[in-house]
């Protein structure tokens, strides 16, 4: 049996970051995910917004690791070499009734020490936002907000903590936890298990399931469907800022935000919903979202470029803050990271070890931590001269696999080869880009598959769309005669 210091249940973004945060000390970590890849729940169809924190009231902790959290994801995205955009948000006012409500809220965001946040009235909207509706009347504009890729943050946080030392276990699916005199032991369906002294239950909407194994039923996890709707690229700058409208008891509502990629992100719906693994999307859902954006902007959203719809589920704690307590003596519950969750996440990765570290965990400094990781979309941004260079020290960055966005085999290669190595054709589209332009992988796929295959020295057949089932391929349809 595998024995760790400290065991991490759970991959999303929240988990990658507090094991990146612990790989800076001489710990054996290791991280156990249910799923086939990393980033596979709520972290794989979030809305990639860093929220300036003036949503949550004063005090809790949602609030606080909001504001710290915004403010450190600059210089985090800088050293895990991905994009980042400070963009704004507007939260939108329709009616004297939402003026009041904004107020309201940029008393909040002061009150938290969200910098730069105030009321703009219909002018200074109009220059902002010059897409904005007509209707319009004022708006919150908070200048720190920002958007980010949340799955490239959460492979890039997990592949800095492996490349410092991190072990990830994925198709592991906890489903029995002992307590042991110096620790715990954590079984997977099949029987595997491994030790730990100090637990890390970061399981998104499976954490209560989790925590309940320990004992622990002080908290309940539901989920919340949103889905959305990703137009094409051409549509990225029909919006400057993350445009948002007055908040209700469901959440921050529909919005329309560009995204760091450069397409056009609606969405999402909010939907309290009792199957924590539904995650289709319903047509009557996406007219709701179709019929939010076109009240937000003046001009036609072309719907018609639309490349993607998809759901994601938020985890919605019941005590109405994040969990992040320890119930059980050096077991730590990391619950209810629903909306600000992805801002919040290099903070809260921060106080996790802090309270790891008052639960009895040591800290030794590890002088070999690096925490630089080279970004992989280098090459489709580099200029001319410098993918020349590229192409010279390796000829398989010229030979471009995906043509609508422009993703070299080399890309393809680096992310089958690189920590955590992608073992499918959607791993491979959330690290490249490959697949993610019009014709979603309609051409590209067969290709992405044989350099799959190749690289994991399996049959062309076994690989799959996202693990398990997903087969894309079940045969030949035709052998060689001799």
């Amino acid at each position: 049996m595998k024995k760790f210091d400290v065991v991490i249940i759970g991959a999303g973004v929240v988990g990658g970051l507090i094991a990146r945060e612990l790989s800076r000390y001489k710990l054996n970590i290791c991280i156990l995910e249910a799923e086939e890849d990393v980033a596979m729940g709520a972290t794989r169809a979030n809305s990639g917004i860093v929220h300036a924190g003036f949503d949550a009231e004063e005090g809790p902790l949602k609030a606080m690791l909001n504001v710290l959290g915004s403010e450190m994801m600059e210089r985090v995205t800088a050293e895990l070499g991905v994009k980042y955009r400070r963009n704004g948000s507007l939260v939108v006012g329709f009616s004297e009734e939402d003026r009041a409500h904004l107020t309201r809220l940029v008393a909040r965001g002061i009150a938290n020490g969200v910098k730069g946040v105030r009321l703009i009235e219909r002018d200074e909207l109009r220059e902002t936002e010059p897409n904005i509706s007509d209707e319009a009347l004022c708006a919150l504009y908070a200048p720190t907000g920002a958007i980010v890729c949340p799955y490239e943050l959460c492979i890039s946080a997990i592949g800095n903590a492996m490349d410092n030392g991190a072990i990830l276990s994925c198709g592991f699916k906890v489903v029995k936890i002992d307590k042991v005199n110096d620790g715990f032991v954590l079984y997977s369906e099949s029987g595997e298990a491994v030790s730990a002294r100090f637990v890390v239950n970061a399981a998104g909407v499976f954490s209560d399931e989790i925590a309940q194994m320990v004992g622990d039923a002080s908290f309940s996890v539901r989920a919340r469907k949103g889905d959305y709707i990703l137009l094409d690229r051409e549509c990225g700058g029909m919006a400057n800022c993350t445009v948002f409208r007055v908040p209700n008891e469901m959440g921050k509502g529909i919005l329309v935000s560009p995204t760091v990629d450069g397409n056009l992100l609606l969405g999402p719906t909010s939907v309290n919903i009792d199957f924590k693994t539904d995650k289709s999307t319903s047509a009557s859902d996406l007219s709701k979202i179709m019929a939010a954006a076109s009240e937000n902007l003046k001009i036609s959203v072309p719907f018609g470029k639309s490349i993607s719809s998809f759901c994601g589920l938020r985890a919605v704690g019941s005590t109405g803050d994040f969990i992040i307590k320890t119930a059980v003596p050096q077991f730590i519950n990391v619950a209810g990271i629903e909306s600000p969750g992805l801002s919040a996440s290099p903070a809260i990765a921060q106080y996790v070890v802090g309270v790891l570290e008052k639960e009895g965990l040591s800290l030794e400094e590890n002088e070999g931590f690096d925490p630089i990781r080279e970004p992989k979309h280098a090459f489709r941004e580099a200029s001319i001269e410098e993918k020349n260079e590229y192409i010279r020290k390796n000829p398989s960055y010229g030979r471009i696999i995906c043509r609508c966005e422009g993703i070299s085999e080399g890309e393809i290669l680096d992310a089958v080869r690189s920590n955590p190595p992608a073992k499918d054709i959607d791993g491979v589209k959330r690290r490249t880009r490959a697949g993610m332009g019009r014709c979603q992988g309609g051409f590209c796929a067969p290709y992405v598959m044989e350099l799959i295959a190749r690289e994991r020295e399996i049959p062309f057949e076994d690989v799959t769309k996202s693990g398990g089932e997903s087969v894309m391929v079940f045969g030949k349809t035709k052998e060689k005669s001799l």
